[in-house]
């Protein structure tokens, strides 16, 4: 088994996430011609829900939220018409060949509750010599956590790990307060044998 790391150096008072600040419009013309409309200005449709009030649909600044969507699970402080609102991003439709933003569901949370969300594993260090391969059986691993406390990332060193090794999700190390969000031993990294190496296992197999 590898050894597992957590992928920050701040201690988790600092693991604390940013808040970004949006401006939000409220909209009420709806419709793909809306949203065509909406998007030449240099906005972005999206839809507030969650805590059973009832959606409200808001135009945010593009440039503004595609920057802040780089950060994932980024929390969102939005100014709706005078109210303020936080939010998190729960899905974003993005144009399959321009990659730009074409809507964005924004789900409420309050400060103190835990919320599940994906968060991306990264890896780090080299496997052992033999032209091994990696294989990213979940490149984003479920948790909960407090809406403010989520963690960026998690990194996984796999320094030195051979062919057949894997990672489980209870090998990695979480912050306080987080926790998984699926099966313990769900496999989230496992190594497997270059084709050299499988191919010189099976000629001494045969020899």
């Amino acid at each position: 088994m590898g050894r597992v790391t957590l992928s920050t150096d701040m201690t988790s008072e600092e693991c604390t996430m940013a808040e970004i600040k949006l401006a939000a419009a409220v909209r009420t013309e709806f419709g793909k011609g809306s949203a065509r409309r909406i998007r030449r200005a240099h906005q972005v449709p999206a839809v507030v829900y969650g805590h059973g009030s009832e959606p409200v649909h808001v135009s945010l600044p593009g440039h503004d939220l595609m920057m802040a969507l780089k950060t994932p699970n980024v929390l969102l402080s939005l100014d709706i018409e005078g109210r303020d609102e936080l939010v998190i991003p729960k899905q974003v439709q993005r144009d399959a060949l321009k990659g730009f933003l074409e809507h964005v569901d924004l789900l409420v949370v309050k400060r103190g509750e835990k919320v599940t969300v994906e968060v991306p594993v990264h890896t780090e260090g080299d496997l052992a010599p033999g032209g091994n391969l990696l294989e990213h059986t979940l490149t984003a691993l479920p948790v909960q956590a407090e809406a403010t406390h989520i963690p960026e990332a998690v990194t996984v060193s796999v320094a030195g790990l051979e062919a057949g090794a894997s990672v489980l999700a209870k090998d990695v190390v979480l912050p306080a307060g987080v926790e998984l969000a699926v099966d313990a031993d769900a496999v989230v990294l496992h190594v497997v044998a270059g084709q050299a190496a499988a191919a010189d296992d099976a000629e001494g197999a045969e020899a």
